[in-house]
């Protein structure tokens, strides 16, 4: 799982989704700028590692976290990185 994260992409997708409950592709897309497909590309890297559930609507494919642990993981990694910054 955190491999799947270590990508920079990969990790503002996570961030992304830890601040909204759900977003389809079109909305990672324009918050990675970066193409539809590219953002597609990622999201199936996460989903086959179980970072994060898929729900169709239609044409529309949701993402969203796959539980609270992601969401925690992420953030408790965010906090240590400013802590790190704040003692160098």
């Amino acid at each position: 799982m955190l491999k799947a994260i270590a990508d920079e992409n990969r990790a503002k997708i996570t961030y992304a989704l830890c601040q909204d409950e759900e977003l389809c592709v079109c909305d990672i897309a324009n918050i990675l700028g970066v193409t539809v497909a590219n953002a597609s590309h990622h999201l199936r890297t996460l989903y086959k590692q179980g970072v994060v559930n898929l729900r169709k609507e239609g044409k529309l494919a949701f993402y969203s976290l796959d539980d609270e642990h992601i969401r925690q993981i992420m953030m408790i990694a965010l906090t240590h990185k400013k802590e790190v910054k704040v003692n160098v």
